[in-house]
């Protein structure tokens, strides 16, 4: 009798043990694991084992909340099943190997914070899909081949603190709409294709501390607004096509400690910075 209740307890664990998610979350890992090679991962999953012993896998209230990832040698393609992760709040799967076009079942992780892809080999445009996932507080996408615009719909992600996109291929003129991002504290757009003038209305992020445009082909006079930054420290605006000498816009600019513009704009006295009409 003894030898009967210990095996009904061993099989009420294990019940239990493989009950602390539903079975098309548990799913949805295990095509993560088949489509990204798991079994060359650095810290790979044991299938057999409850899911809530997986590496990098955290659960509350039966979901799937956080998915970390990153520098875990994940090689192929995310699968479309991702978006049965429905309750993911942080997806970090950042310096791995993984390639292709972000499947658009991604974006339809709406109660997604954080979202780190970068340092992997993902390309394709952006969707405007990603106006969507306004719970968002992160998005770290730098060092991939993403290409075409970014997408105006950007603009939507209302809780956005830190949006990197820097190292792809992105072209076209930096949205306007990124002016109504009103938590925003870094925006890293470094290193792209990127080209016409700043919004005239970048002054309206008042919380913004970096601000990276470098090694891109930006042109004309900085708008005068961006002096409204009172909270910035960092600008970085080198290798572009600016016009006009700021050898004294740090003087306008006090907080910033980190400061790179071209030499051929240090020259010379700072008269104005020109309010020009947006061409976005």
């Amino acid at each position: 009798m003894k030898t009967f209740y210990s095996l009904v307890i061993c099989l009420l664990i294990t019940a239990f043990s493989y009950a602390d998610i539903s079975e098309i979350q548990k799913d949805a890992l295990v095509d993560l694991y088949n489509s990204t090679d798991g079994d060359n991962w650095k810290s790979s999953w044991d299938l057999s084992a409850p899911v809530s012993t997986w590496y990098g896998v955290t659960i509350e209230n039966e979901q799937i909340t956080e998915l970390k990832l990153a520098f875990n040698n994940l090689s192929g393609t995310l699968p479309a099943s991702i978006k049965d992760l429905g309750g993911l709040k942080i997806l970090d799967l950042s310096f791995n190997s993984l390639v292709g076009e972000l499947p658009s079942e991604v974006f339809a992780l709406y109660q997604l914070e954080v979202l780190k892809l970068f340092s992997n080999n993902f390309e394709g445009e952006l969707s405007e899909d990603i106006g969507k996932m306004q719970n968002l507080r992160v998005l770290e996408i730098y060092n991939n081949s993403f290409a075409g615009e970014i997408p105006s719909a950007i603009g939507k992600l209302n809780k956005i603190e830190n949006l990197g996109l820097s190292s792809n291929l992105f072209t076209g003129k930096l949205p306007s709409e990124i002016s109504n991002l009103n938590n925003l504290k870094i925006l890293s757009v470094f290193d792209n294709r990127l080209f016409g003038t700043v919004p005239s209305n970048i002054g309206a992020l008042s919380n913004l501390e970096e601000l990276v445009l470098s090694n891109n082909s930006f042109y004309g006079q900085l708008p005068s607004s961006i002096t409204k930054l009172g909270n910035l420290n960092t600008l970085l605006l080198g290798n572009n096509n600016f016009t006009g000498n700021y050898a004294n816009l740090q003087l306008k600019m006090p907080n910033v400690v980190t400061f790179d513009i071209d030499a051929s704009n240090r020259k010379g006295e700072l008269v104005t910075l020109d309010e020009e009409v947006d061409d976005n």
